[in-house]
């Protein structure tokens, strides 16, 4: 048996029996080095060698969390969660309640895929806006488990497609430059057209999600004090004004720096300007968006040390030769072979961005051998990698809208956030990805 196969599934096993994820990895992760040849001191070395690669990731995380914080100081997000409280209190027949059930969906789906491309602040907004709506959620008797497929949507497909934001890093840092270095005839205007059916794809999940799978009503425990907190609350126009300024300076110093840190901290500093909060409150805004963020950051430091030892066992070109190998020249079970092990290879990691340059530098001239174009090899690469960030329970993509949704502790992140993307997502990125790659 493969080191990553069985790396893998003990830390699916391990999460789908409620064990913390951080715990899952670093026990899969010894598993997976021992199972790989590796001897237990050194498994242990690599992982933790392995910790410093996701330093950068929580730092961004704390940073981005810092930036959410203030930018809930500022009363934006009170005002858009009040706006929608206000017009679901306001409705009572069932035709109201629809059409309100409609305007949340859509207005939760245009937050994630805003935190992508328009307002840098990734899964940062979630945890801020969502637990305010929670009580119209349970008001509605929505499936939270569908708010975590829209969320998940949002958050996932916007950067497959569109190259601004997170999209520019995934698109055109990411996938395009290792492409390029990997010698295939490609460019920057190709990849989202390359994308749109996978992408395509998972838009279909989510139109499943809503009309189908969780249609149906679904009851929780709600407070009386849920929307209290809301109701009477006062804005500053002036903090609104600096809010949208620091929106703008921390998406314009991110693109022109390339640095989700730099970005934050200019945003930051617009916010302390614009007296949002004082100079010497910048610790408690920093120590809040540590406490809000925190967790996931160390859960993809845990993936980062998972990542390394995987790669030390040589098992991830094991698997992929051995797959290659009994294939041979039908495309159909090339690209479905190809998109399975990605998924593999990247449930583990959690993260598509970490996992394109081990999945470029190995399918790229596998795809060349068995006469896939350029199209359809950046479409295959970008596919298999973001298969983990869909339905992977270390990925950000499911922890975030977990972390909002469990605000009151009536959602799972296994059951109720990673199965439900993994079914909805993972399913249809695997088929379109196939398609894509015999059509392009």
């Amino acid at each position: 048996m493969n080191a990553v196969v069985i790396a893998v599934l003990v830390m699916l096993t391990l999460s789908l029996c409620r064990i913390n994820v951080v715990f899952a990895l670093i026990i899969s992760s010894v598993v997976g080095g021992l199972t790989g040849g590796l001897a237990l001191v050194d498994t242990v070395e690599i992982f933790s060698s392995g910790l410093g690669a996701g330093a950068p990731i929580a730092l961004n995380y704390a940073m981005l969390g810092a930036f959410a914080v203030a930018i809930a100081r500022s009363g934006l997000t009170d005002i858009a969660a009040i706006k929608i409280i206000g017009l679901v209190n306001a409705k009572h027949q069932q035709s109201a309640s629809i059409w309100v059930k409609s305007i949340l969906l859509c207005a939760i789906l245009a937050a994630a895929i805003s935190s992508q491309n328009i307002i840098p602040v990734h899964i940062a907004f979630i945890p801020i806006l969502i637990p305010a709506l929670l009580g119209v959620i349970n008001k509605l008797q929505l499936d939270r488990r569908l708010i975590a497929c829209v969320l998940t949507f949002g958050l996932t497909a916007t950067y497959m497609l569109l190259p601004f934001g997170f999209g520019q890093v995934f698109l055109h840092e990411l996938l395009l430059k290792n492409l390029l270095a990997n010698d295939l005839a490609i460019t920057a205007a190709d990849l989202p057209f390359v994308m749109a059916i996978p992408v395509g794809g998972m838009f279909l999940g989510l139109l499943f999600a809503i009309f189908v799978t969780y249609r149906k009503p679904r009851e929780y425990q709600s407070s009386d004090k849920d929307n209290e907190t809301l109701i009477d609350v006062s804005f500053n126009s002036k903090f609104i004004v600096t809010a949208l300024l620091a929106i703008v300076g921390a998406l314009v110093a991110q693109v022109y720096t390339d640095s989700i840190i730099i970005g934050s901290t200019l945003g930051l500093i617009i916010f302390a300007i614009g007296g949002v909060f004082k100079p010497s409150q910048s610790h408690d805004i920093f120590t809040a968006g540590v406490q809000m963020m925190g967790t996931i950051g160390f859960i993809m430091i845990s993936a980062a040390g998972f990542a390394e030892v995987m790669k030390a066992t040589g098992a991830i070109d094991t698997l992929v030769s051995s797959v290659s190998s009994g294939i041979g020249d039908n495309k159909i079970i090339a690209a479905l072979a190809m998109l399975t092990t990605g998924l593999l290879i990247t449930m583990g990691i959690g993260s598509s961005f970490s996992t394109i340059p081990i999945i470029a530098s190995i399918y790229v001239p596998l795809c060349m051998s068995f006469g896939f174009s350029p199209l359809a090899t950046a479409a295959l690469v970008g596919t298999a990698a973001a298969l983990g960030d869909a339905g992977s329970p270390a990925s950000d993509s499911t922890l975030g809208p977990t972390s909002g949704l469990n605000a009151d502790g009536q959602h799972d992140h296994i059951w109720d956030s990673v199965v439900p993307t993994f079914m909805h997502y993972n399913i249809p990125l695997i088929i379109f990805g196939t398609i894509a790659a015999l059509t392009l």
